[in-house]
């Protein structure tokens, strides 16, 4: 990473990470009052843009925010930010993480029809993964913090108020694990702190229904649409606890995760259920698909290279 340096871009200016200052008096700051996407690139390639971009206007539309900058203003943004970074020359790929705060106010929950939004861009190298979690798998918690409910803060505001994601992970934590596995309040199964879920049940693929209250994932759509194209069938639905003494692979699906399998499930009565390590033949199949459909997208993009 000689060379590489995390950059950030605040309404514009464009300077490294450590240096990049956003007011105090800002909503997003204040209140978890913005949204924000997190993609990843390979050789360059911004890993499904117009998706992120169309979840982005989707969480903007939930919480009343009319996004000033365009689709191809932020894109410009972020190119300009990726270049200042030294990825080309180093040759490295990027995380990329782009929020709009609703803007500068004074200390008031409602928001003033005159505030003026702020947009901050941070850009760092891609991180990998412990190797162990897709040799062995991760390990999860469910825990006793639920996940928000729809009708309170829905999960699909991908906003800055990730408190509730924080106490589960430091819950499961303190339980040993990894990453959290996250109830909605009927008891079902959501999603981990920033990951969807699959289970193998009865030897289908199935992941909790959107309607359990679950961010809807993009990393999780495309994988159905590979396993769709390669004639395996997934599958949503509510899971609820019991069903998951029943599965026999489980793993996760994120922008930067890809498909990272679960070596173990702890249950709130302190069972822990055990699945293949390296994830089983299933796990082991979408891994390969989700592989070759990136594959074939960034080779279909080149031209959208951020290089």
């Amino acid at each position: 990473m000689e060379g590489f340096e995390s950059m950030t871009n605040v309404d514009g200016v464009i300077t490294r990470t450590e240096d990049a200052r956003v007011p105090v008096m800002d909503r997003g700051f204040l209140y978890g009052d913005s949204i924000y996407e997190v993609f990843r690139t390979y050789s360059g390639v911004p890993l499904f843009y117009d998706e992120h971009w169309a979840r982005f206007e989707n969480s903007a539309a939930l919480i009343s925010l009319q996004v000033e900058l365009s689709k191809d203003q932020m894109a410009e943004e972020i190119r300009q930010t990726v270049r200042t970074t030294k990825a080309a020359e180093t040759g490295l790929d990027v995380y990329v993480r782009f929020t709009v705060t609703r803007g500068e106010g004074p200390i008031d929950l409602f928001p003033r029809a005159d505030l003026r939004q702020r947009y901050v861009i941070i850009v760092k190298a891609l991180q990998p993964w412990k190797p162990e979690f897709y040799n062995e798998g991760v390990r999860l918690a469910v825990t006793e913090t639920k996940r928000n409910p729809k009708n309170a803060l829905d999960p699909n505001i991908k906003g800055g108020n990730y408190l509730n994601n924080v106490l589960g992970v430091i819950e499961a934590r303190a339980l040993g694990a990894d990453d959290c596995l996250m109830l909605n309040a009927v008891g079902c199964i959501t999603e981990a702190s920033n990951s969807n879920v699959f289970f193998v049940l009865d030897g289908k693929l199935v992941t909790p229904a959107e309607s359990s209250g679950n961010l809807r994932g993009l990393t999780k759509t495309a994988l159905r649409q590979a396993c769709k194209a390669n004639g395996l069938s997934t599958f949503e639905k509510e899971i609820g606890p019991a069903a998951v003494f029943e599965s026999t692979e489980c793993f996760l699906t994120s922008a930067t995760r890809e498909v990272m399998p679960v070596k173990s499930l702890k249950l709130t009565d302190g069972t822990e259920l055990e699945f293949p390590s390296g994830g089983g033949s299933l796990t082991r199949q979408a891994q390969t698909y989700y592989k070759e459909f990136v594959d074939a997208y960034v080779a279909a993009n080149e031209h959208r290279s951020m290089f």
